[in-house]
């Protein structure tokens, strides 16, 4: 499938707005204290899963021989799914947030792009490294900005096998954004790839809400929260994510959603009233800087090529023309 330079601009877009709206999770989880971290993920993940399964309803039963026919993407899709959010949250709990989020979501542009080399022999291009080197590089200024006065507490023992869960975080998402590009390539439509993945894994997520739920409905609030996270941040999200993956390269995207925590921290900002450190805002314009350097297309540069034959004589002739770089 033939991409054009305005598709896979429209790509990138999608893939920004589905980040934004992850972004807002945490502060949104700041209104439901006693609501777990883990039940959070599981009815974000679970009924944003099956909400979109819902829509696609009638794509899925129309391709539904294609389905089929690429189960094993489908069934590494589905089961990357059900595991990201219990690996990326129980993380979190073992290592600290600013350990747990800056592995989870921080390996994932190099996890991608390992996946997509290895079963595909994708290349990897000089400007992709470059822009992964400073997204990555201001995640970790930021979260380290924001791990001030926090993470403690949190025994050495643990940060091991919580490094390991945020790497199982990072490969899972990486895995199943993969998955669904192959799916699309493969003939199949965003929301028919996107609703069969998410729906499957939302129903493996099921049983973990009923374990962990309760708290949310306890009150309204935390009510309201949960039914945020599923429409807003995961169901419109990951559309949005699904648009984005049909144009866009799995380890383009997951580059991309860097600028996750860059939001989060700015809305922890702006509405819950933290304070972030210049080192914070330094992190900030590292990611922000990555998403230019790797999204903005390059304009034609003129180059100067000088042409020398084997003769003695030197020069023969020298052309001008320009190359897209």
């Amino acid at each position: 499938m033939t991409v054009t330079q305005k598709e896979r601009m429209l790509g990138m877009v999608g893939v920004l707005i589905a980040a934004i709206l992850w972004g807002t999770t945490g502060t949104a989880a700041t209104f439901a204290p006693a609501v777990s971290a883990v039940a959070i993920g599981a009815v974000a993940m679970g009924f944003g899963g099956l909400l979109q399964a819902m829509i696609a309803a009638g794509s899925i039963t129309r391709y539904i021989d294609k389905l089929l026919q690429q189960w094993r993407l489908l069934l590494i899709g589905v089961s990357a799914v059900a595991i990201y959010p219990l690996a990326f949250y129980a993380s979190m709990h073992l290592a600290g947030v600013t350990v747990g989020t800056v592995i989870s979501i921080g390996s994932a542009p190099l996890l991608s792009a390992f996946i997509e080399y290895g079963l595909e022999g994708q290349k990897l291009t000089v400007r992709w490294m470059l822009g992964a080197i400073l997204g990555v590089a201001g995640m970790i200024l930021l979260s380290m900005a924001e791990s001030t006065g926090h993470d403690t507490l949190v025994q050495s023992s643990n940060v091991m096998f919580g490094v390991i869960l945020g790497l199982l975080a990072g490969f899972t998402y990486a895995l199943y954004s993969w998955a669904a590009r192959r799916m699309m390539q493969q003939g199949l439509p965003s929301k028919t790839a996107m609703g069969a993945i998410f729906g499957l894994g939302g129903m493996l997520l099921m049983p973990v809400l009923f374990v962990t739920g309760a708290p949310l409905l306890a009150s309204w609030s935390n009510a309201a929260v949960g039914i945020y996270m599923a429409l807003v941040p995961m169901f419109i999200g990951y559309i949005c994510y699904g648009y984005g993956l049909a144009r866009i390269t799995a380890s383009m995207a997951t580059t991309i959603t860097l600028i996750e925590p860059v939001v989060a921290a700015i809305l922890a900002v702006i509405i819950v009233g933290e304070r972030l450190p210049v080192m914070g805002w330094v992190g900030i314009g590292l990611v922000v800087a990555c998403l230019i350097f790797i999204t903005v297309p390059l304009k034609h540069i003129p180059i100067v090529r000088i042409r020398v034959n084997n003769s003695l004589c030197g020069v023969k002739t020298i052309q001008r023309n320009s190359n897209r770089t």
